[in-house]
């Protein structure tokens, strides 16, 4: 059965009690297989997006592109796809829509020819300018086919008046701001990327002659690549001829990464500044177990989220940590229609408890964050039907109050739980025993970076603190980025 947009949208928002992932983007140079190892790469960031997907490969004269709505999955595994993209080179990325609506003309990489030749983008992250310049662009003539602040990228590359191709890229990333990495093609060059703070991620690695860009090191290692280094804030790598040259355009400044990397966005298993993400998780279940006193029976995590953390906390407390909540695994994203009789069925289509497990026994239950506390509410409902004595709820982050404007989809600041509501206050509408939250201190502590440095934080934790490394322009009530769609519906009026 076929879901409309209205369904769609009313679905987003009615499972949007998680930080919504960002994108996937994957590129590589002269491999044989091109195409199929960025498939292979995308797989591996399927989820950092699930609505769509695309390649770009170049053939030595011609440059090819395929996209498709959906999983990975369910498109690049066929071979008569990845036949229709020949070429040594290739790009990739996978979209969640933080800008611009869902469909098929938003889904990148997006590809331009230009008098100097073709060009392919793949983004993650958002321009907090988009709008403004958007705006400007189309007042001098720009035509714009797409509802994605990517293409401001496009047009800003197209209308620089330097010669080179480095050099038009260089004039335009001192126009646009926020949150962003960029895989770049070109007939002649792969490119990399990363915002002059290094919110969003991206890495290099290489596979005998051939050099990889990635969001996640995990991506590296589904095709057999050495992980090489991080793509440094404010710096772009140009690889050419089997060669990559950095080129650091932007006044140097410390580092401010998205600290929901370490705590949800990355996979488990790729690693961030030198650990695996799960390491990073479990620490924080560890610090977590250190600032709380409740004496559980048992330790039980919410499947798949809070598992690391909470074998951290079970670990630091020797307490007894058991699956009392199972997931399934096998719910489409197709199958749950938005209708209310769906709805009040709430989490049991995605998570049942293990009764016997639970049964008369003190529980914390342990997650890396709470959002909108919609979901967790109707997790503590269900421990208690299942015989539940007390259920107590740790948190491995500190309270999220504030939205993002870097990437991520997130609900309102008036969406947000708590931001209008003190702990107490949470803790009676998830109708749990106690709330415990991981403290900002405990967070960086977790992280290995000793206190924060209130001067220059050494993470971008805007979540928690509301302090923002890069002030949004295209904002709206100081509330969430407008849309851009909302710009083209009020041009077309």
């Amino acid at each position: 059965m076929r879901i409309s947009l209205i369904q769609k949208t009313k679905l987003k928002k009615f499972n949007l009690d998680k930080l919504r992932e960002e994108c996937g983007v994957f590129g590589i140079s002269n491999h044989e297989d091109s195409s199929a190892l960025v498939a292979l790469g995308l797989h591996a960031l399927q989820h950092r997006g699930q609505e769509g997907c695309g390649i770009v490969s170049f053939d030595g004269k011609n440059f090819h592109s395929e996209k498709r709505q959906g999983l990975v999955g369910d498109h690049f595994t066929n071979p008569e796809v990845i036949k229709k993209l020949p070429g040594k080179f290739a790009i990739g990325h996978n979209r969640y829509s933080t800008t611009g609506e869902t469909s098929l003309r938003n889904i990148q990489p997006f590809f331009a020819d230009l008098h100097m030749g073709g060009i392919s983008i793949a983004h993650n992250g958002n321009l907090t300018n988009a709008l403004v310049l958007r705006e400007t662009l189309v007042k001098d003539g720009s035509i714009f086919r797409t509802t994605s602040d990517t293409e401001t990228i496009v047009q800003l590359i197209a209308k620089s008046k330097r010669e080179k191709i480095v050099d038009k890229l260089i004039d335009t990333l001192f126009q646009i701001q926020g949150g962003y990495s960029l895989v770049i093609m070109t007939n002649k060059k792969l490119i990399g990327v990363r915002d002059p703070f290094g919110i969003r991620p991206l890495v290099v690695g290489k596979l005998k002659d051939s050099f990889i860009l990635a969001s996640e090191t995990c991506a590296l290692d589904i095709v057999g690549a050495s992980f090489i280094r991080e793509v440094e804030n404010g710096e772009i790598v140009v690889i050419e001829n089997n060669v990559l040259n950095s080129i650091k355009p932007f006044p140097k400044q410390k580092a401010r990464p998205c600290i929901f990397e370490y705590i949800y966005f990355a996979r488990p298993d790729s690693l961030i500044d030198g650990k695996c993400a799960y390491e990073y998780r479990k620490n924080f279940g560890k610090q977590l177990a250190l600032e709380t006193k409740i004496k559980p029976d048992i330790i039980v995590p919410v499947p798949d989220s809070g598992v690391p953390a909470a074998l951290g906390f079970a670990e630091q407390s020797k307490t007894k940590f058991e699956l009392g909540l199972i997931r399934n695994h096998y719910v489409g994203r197709t199958f749950i229609e938005p209708t209310q009789n769906i709805r009040s069925l709430g989490v049991k289509l995605k998570l049942s408890s293990t009764k016997t497990i639970v049964k008369n026994k003190i529980i914390l239950l342990i997650d890396d964050s709470l959002v909108r506390g919609t979901t967790c509410l109707k997790i503590v409902k269900m421990l208690y039907e299942a015989g539940a004595k007390e259920v107590h709820v740790g948190i491995a982050c500190p309270e999220i109050k504030f939205p993002d404007f870097y990437g991520v989809d997130m609900p309102t600041k008036e969406e947000l739980l708590a931001h209008k509501k003190n702990n107490d206050d949470i803790c009676k509408y998830i109708q749990a025993k106690s709330i415990k939250f991981l403290s900002l201190d405990g967070l960086y502590e977790a992280l290995g970076k000793g206190k924060r440095n209130e001067t220059y934080p050494q993470f971008s934790d805007h979540y928690f603190t509301g302090e923002y490394p890069i002030k949004p322009l295209d904002n709206l009530g100081e509330l969430k980025v407008k849309q851009l769609s909302l710009l083209s519906a009020k041009s077309n009026s």
